[in-house]
């Protein structure tokens, strides 16, 4: 200190010091600690990873993983190929890899499935990459336990069979007057395009009753952006992928919101029903305790179902259409079973529950088309706790997939695994957890149903109307993130003499 300081002052130069020592060891000390915390669980992580005997595999590049390798393989229709080389390496039974910033255990063939379907709320629970999560926020995909068993639950009374039967023959019309509109007088359609205006059409009628055009298909624009930030890297950054599909998500939920806070009113006022679709469903029903559910938890479900309404089921009905045009034999039994409906029913009468359940040959095509073609690649979940599964130690926190074709491919499950046989699913039908398009367990597909009455009527009314054939025999196809056809599936058309 200079020599001139007075005595008084070199304390307080003194005691200022040591106040501000004090204060840097107590804004430092935590971090430095929380630091060295941090260090040594790390530490012990892995060494407690090192002493667990996993499962076989390759983690690749920190935080990247494998995942440009997963998504190059789905935009080429090669995850199976990607699983295959791997399970052959490594396990054909399990094995591990890296996506999306988590290590990834992949389950394969029907063990697997069996293994985490029965699993669901033990030790698994569902999980998705948290591009997901955030664009699909409150909804069913993201609950677990208890709150999702409610959910589903509320979802399931609406999309259930006994309930869809009634709307049957407003189905019907809505692809009768689809067809009139965009088929009829055609030489030539790009499949996959235009079977998005039925598939969300008809989502749209029985999720939220909206009929108008113009309005579906400002909404269809809004899912197209919506659904190319579905899997991949979560950057919100302008100009990212990831960033469009945020702001679409941001703009539908903004129109569910407009159509919600109407419905309510008109319920109130007894102008609408508390029957007429799915919106109105969720809005007047509750949960055993008497709850409901929350505005933003309604307009989140109604995102996802919108999603997954029509989204998959416009993925099997192109792959469905594919293989018609490819097959002819086919087509002309399908066709059969189709006119023989048809024939008994007075002209112009619609559609009737028992008329569906007619169609079992023309629904073994359908299901013969997912398994060589599934809409969806696979599903996701979350270790729990701590397992073991085929001698290996499964730690609790880490992610597991397991994959479609797996099962879907295999040759000692399916003979000839390539080769198109509607026949596979007669009688007893495929090994049980061989043939998984729609999951299984508690966390099976909820619109199962739907997907099934959505393609049986669309194939008896098309089917009735034309005849065609494919632009590009050999179209290939890729996840993006549902099954597509690379070039939109060109066919064309020729009217049927029925």
């Amino acid at each position: 200190m200079p020599n001139g300081m007075h005595l008084q002052d070199k304390v307080k130069v003194l005691r200022a010091l040591y106040f501000m020592e004090v204060t840097n060891l107590v804004v430092v000390l935590p971090a430095v600690l929380a630091f060295f915390a941090l260090s040594l669980h790390l530490i012990n992580r892995m060494v407690r990873l090192r002493n667990l005997n996993l499962p076989p595999g390759r983690l690749g590049w920190p935080i990247v993983g494998e995942t440009f390798e997963f998504m190059r393989a789905m935009l080429e229709d090669n995850v199976l190929r990607f699983i295959q080389e791997r399970a052959e390496k490594y396990d054909s039974r399990v094995f591990k890899t890296s996506m999306f910033g988590d290590p990834i255990i992949v389950f394969c063939g029907p063990a697997g499935n069996k293994f985490l379907f029965s699993n669901e709320n033990k030790n698994v629970q569902v999980w998705w990459p948290s591009s997901v999560k955030k664009l699909l926020r409150l909804s069913l995909v993201t609950k677990v336990g208890d709150e999702a068993k409610m959910v589903r639950r509320l979802l399931m009374n609406f999309l259930n069979a006994e309930t869809l039967r009634n709307y049957l023959p407003k189905m019907d019309r809505i692809a009768q007057r689809h067809i009139d509109k965009h088929w009829k007088g055609k030489e030539q359609v790009f499949v996959y395009s235009i079977l998005k205006l039925y598939t969300f059409e008809l989502a749209c009628c029985l999720f939220l009753s909206i009929e108008d055009s113009d309005q579906i298909a400002k909404l269809s624009l809004k899912f197209d952006e919506f659904l190319k930030g579905m899997i991949g890297f979560p950057l919100n950054i302008p100009g990212t992928r990831f960033h469009r599909s945020m702001k679409a998500a941001d703009a539908i939920r903004k129109e569910i919101k407009i159509i919600l806070k109407k419905r309510k009113v008109d319920l109130e006022e007894k102008r609408a029903s508390p029957t007429q679709d799915l919106l109105s469903h969720m809005l007047v029903t509750s949960d055993p305790s008497g709850r409901f559910m929350p505005e933003m938890e309604i307009i989140d479900n109604i995102l996802l179902l919108l999603f997954a309404g029509h989204d998959t089921s416009r993925s099997v009905l192109s792959s469905l259409m594919k293989y018609l045009g490819q097959l002819p034999q086919v087509y002309e039994h399908v066709l059969k079973e189709q006119l023989e409906i048809s024939q008994v029913k007075e002209a112009g009468q619609l559609l009737q529950w028992e008329d569906v359940q007619k169609m079992k040959y023309s629904w073994n095509v359908a299901s013969e088309v997912m398994r060589l073609c599934p809409p969806v690649s696979g599903a996701y979940r979350e270790a729990t706790t701590d397992f073991t599964y085929a001698d290996y130690n499964i730690p609790k926190g880490w992610k597991l997939h397991w994959i479609t074709g797996s099962s879907h491919k295999d040759p000692t499950l399916f003979s000839n695994p390539e080769t198109f046989d509607a026949s596979r699913f007669e009688g007893a039908g495929p090994t049980p957890f061989s043939f998984v398009p729609f999951g299984g367990g508690p966390r099976m597909c909820l619109g199962q149903e739907f997907a099934r009455l959505e393609i049986l009527v669309f194939m008896h009314n098309i089917v009735k109307r034309f005849k065609w054939e494919l632009v590009i025999p050999d179209e290939k196809l890729k996840y993006d993130p549902m099954l597509e056809p690379v070039k939109g599936l060109g066919i064309r058309l020729q009217a049927s003499s029925y």
